[in-house]
């Protein structure tokens, strides 16, 4: 158990680690004048491509964001002992999928099975 809080921990810090590193480039960004304006009144270049970096930004940061907290969901599961089993059906979740995405809540054939769902749906709506 301690090698796998560690891992998360390690994981959460990381994801924390990349936030703070987003959130530096936006902040800048936020501050009219701190980008140098050009003759014609753009800010730093293209205003467009100003304005999809920006959004982007904040698109990946949301992602982090969602990770950050799945992350410290898992460890709650590990201290609670519920760490490693699937949500939807009870049964174990592998080993390697956890390796891979420490923050998962299911397993694979539950994840496939909620993914067909939604896909169904999701055609069921486009019709």
């Amino acid at each position: 158990m301690n090698e796998t809080a560690s891992e998360l921990q390690g994981e959460l810090r990381q994801t924390f680690d990349r936030l703070k590193e987003l959130g530096g480039a936006v902040m800048l960004e936020d501050y009219p004048g701190a980008l140098e304006e050009s003759a014609d009144g753009e800010v730093g270049g293209d205003s467009v491509s100003a304005s999809e970096e920006r959004e982007l930004s904040f698109t990946v940061r949301g992602l982090i964001v969602e990770r950050a907290n799945r992350l410290a969901d898992a460890l709650d599961r590990l201290r609670s002992g519920e760490y490693g089993t699937c949500e939807a059906c009870g049964n174990p979740i592998a080993g390697a999928r956890l390796r891979a995405m420490p923050e998962v809540t299911t397993c694979v054939t539950c994840q496939e099975a909620e993914e067909m769902t939604l896909t169904r749906a999701s055609h069921a709506r486009g019709r």
